[in-house]
């Protein structure tokens, strides 16, 4: 598995990442079968987990730290990644009377501290500002956030769904660097590759993390785009011995900013083959294809 260096400050993360917002919503959630889905992934080398405060309701973490609280020695196997600032309202926070944003001091620590304890750890190695608050005081966020870095309670930050402008924003206001975005981007979501998220971050030579890269499912279904693109990840796919969901993330794999998929899934057969993924070839006229078939349309 090819390994990939956000920053000097950080240890190198996998190029294909496991994305665990799932978790706590599979019908088995015990510490064996999250351990097998761990094992899984560290035998093909994907030693990169996301995740994020709010998941599974406040759930997943603390599911994936009691596997990690069985064998501490699977936590110097991998790198872990959380994300904050969503507030929902749970049963656990009854306080809460919509959902909204924080970026505050006091949120951000409070929601570290928590995904400490929840995933038995003694440090995050990438925490990341879940979405642009419209409500941030980018002073206090971005001080808290190089305090956090100090403190060694996380090795870096970065942010996810950010506009560069909000980039640009929160990194004026902080002395270590934002290493990297995650952007939703897939073949049924492609703004990034012309809206300028992707071009920023290679203005500043950092490499993209790409969520729902196989559309929250959206490939396989029924709707007009994903039906006009299958005949084409299926022939694909056939020709390479793989499924059609390594050839969709195959597809953000070949694009030579060298982007990071986020492939999430509960199923245990499909988290044991994702990284076929690595295997596809998609040539520069295969992915022009496949954009083709994408969009409806040639390009211009």
């Amino acid at each position: 598995m090819e390994m990939v260096q956000l920053n000097s400050s950080l240890p190198a993360m996998s190029r294909l990442i496991y994305g665990v917002w799932r978790l706590a919503d599979d019908e088995n959630t015990s510490t064996a079968h999250v351990r097998a889905k761990i094992d899984a992934c560290l035998e093909q080398g994907i030693t990169t987990f996301d995740h994020a405060d709010i998941y599974g309701e406040y759930q997943c973490e603390k599911v994936f730290g009691q596997a990690l609280a069985e064998d501490s020695s699977l936590r110097d196997q991998m790198q872990i990644i959380s994300k904050c600032d969503i507030a929902i309202p749970t049963s656990l926070y009854p306080e809460r009377r919509v959902k909204y944003y924080d970026t505050s001091p006091e949120y951000i620590r409070m929601s570290v501290e928590n995904s400490l304890r929840n995933l038995n750890t003694d440090s995050l190695d990438l925490l990341l500002i879940h979405r642009p608050d419209p409500f941030m005081d980018a002073t206090a966020t971005g001080a808290t956030l190089d305090e956090l870095i100090k403190e060694g309670k996380i090795k870096g930050a970065g942010v996810s769904n950010f506009k560069p402008s909000d980039w640009e924003l929160l990194q004026s206001r902080m002395d270590n660097t934002l290493v990297t975005n995650q952007i939703e981007m897939s073949l049924l979501e492609r703004d990034a590759f012309t809206n300028g998220d992707l071009a920023h971050l290679q203005t500043l030579n950092l490499h993209a993390m790409a969520w729902s890269p196989l559309a929250g499912g959206r490939i396989f279904g029924n709707d007009a785009d994903a039906q006009r693109l299958q005949p084409i990840l299926k022939r694909i796919a056939d020709e390479q011995n793989c499924d059609i969901d390594h050839v969709a993330v195959a597809w953000l794999l070949a694009h030579p900013s060298e982007i990071l998929p986020i492939v999430g899934t509960n199923n245990l057969d499909r988290v044991k083959t994702m990284s076929k993924a690595m295997d596809v070839e998609i040539d520069r006229q295969t992915w022009f294809e496949l954009l083709t078939a994408a969009a409806g349309e040639e390009v211009a």
